[in-house]
C-alpha cells in the first residue's frame, strides 16, 4: 500500500525533485482532491496514476496557489493541440493525462519488455506554455493547446525533462516489482 509521503520519498530520491516543493505540491493536491485525503485512521492509498499526477504538477514552473489548476490543465492537452471535438481519430485524440497514466500503469504492472520502453522515455514538461512531449526510440508525442507547428509564446523554450527510468524506478519502489 502506497501512501502519498511515500510518493513524495520515492521522487525526491529517483526523480531528483526538491523535497520541499514536492511535499507543498502534495499537501496542494490533497486540499483540491487532486490526490485522496485520509481520515481518522485511515490512511489514503495512491495509484500509479496519482505519482504521474504528483510528478507533473512538481515539473510545473508555476505559484503554489496554482499548481492545482495548472496540472489540470497540462493533463487535459491535446495530442498535436487539435481542439476536443476535432473529429480527428480516437488513436490521436487521447489527452496528455491519459497517456502519462498510461505510462504509470505500464511502469507498475507491465511486462519487463514495456516497462524497458517507458524507462526509455523522456518526458518534457515545457513552463512558458502548456505543453508535454513525450519522446521514446519509436515516437514523439507532442501534447499542446494552439495552433500545429507554431511556437506559442516568444523567446525561449523552457522545459523540465523527466528521465523515464527514474520515473519507472519511483513507481516500482512504491508498486513493487509486479
Amino acid at each position: 500500500m502506497a501512501v502519498t509521503n511515500d510518493a513524495v520519498a520515492a521522487l525526491t530520491t529517483r526523480v531528483g525533485y526538491d523535497p520541499g516543493r514536492t511535499a507543498a505540491v502534495a499537501r496542494k493536491f490533497i486540499d483540491s482532491g487532486i490526490l485522496p485525503m485520509g481520515g481518522p485512521r485511515h490512511t489514503p492509498e495512491i495509484t500509479p496514476q496519482h505519482v504521474a499526477t504528483l510528478m507533473l504538477g512538481v515539473a510545473l514552473d508555476c505559484p503554489l496557489r496554482a499548481v492545482a489548476d495548472t496540472v489540470r490543465q497540462y493533463r487535459e492537452l491535446r495530442l498535436g493541440g487539435l481542439p476536443e471535438n476535432s473529429g480527428a481519430p480516437k488513436r490521436i485524440s487521447t489527452t496528455a493525462g491519459d497517456e502519462l497514466d498510461i505510462l504509470a500503469e505500464i511502469a507498475a504492472t507491465g511486462s519487463p519488455d514495456a516497462k524497458a520502453r517507458v524507462a526509455k522515455t523522456i518526458i518534457s514538461v515545457v513552463g512558458n506554455w502548456p505543453e508535454i512531449t513525450l519522446t521514446d526510440p519509436i515516437d514523439t508525442r507532442r501534447f499542446f493547446a494552439g495552433t500545429p507547428g507554431h511556437w506559442q509564446a516568444f523567446g525561449h523554450r523552457k522545459s523540465v525533462e523527466i528521465n523515464g527510468g527514474a520515473f519507472v524506478a519511483a513507481i516500482n519502489d512504491l508498486f513493487g516489482d509486479n
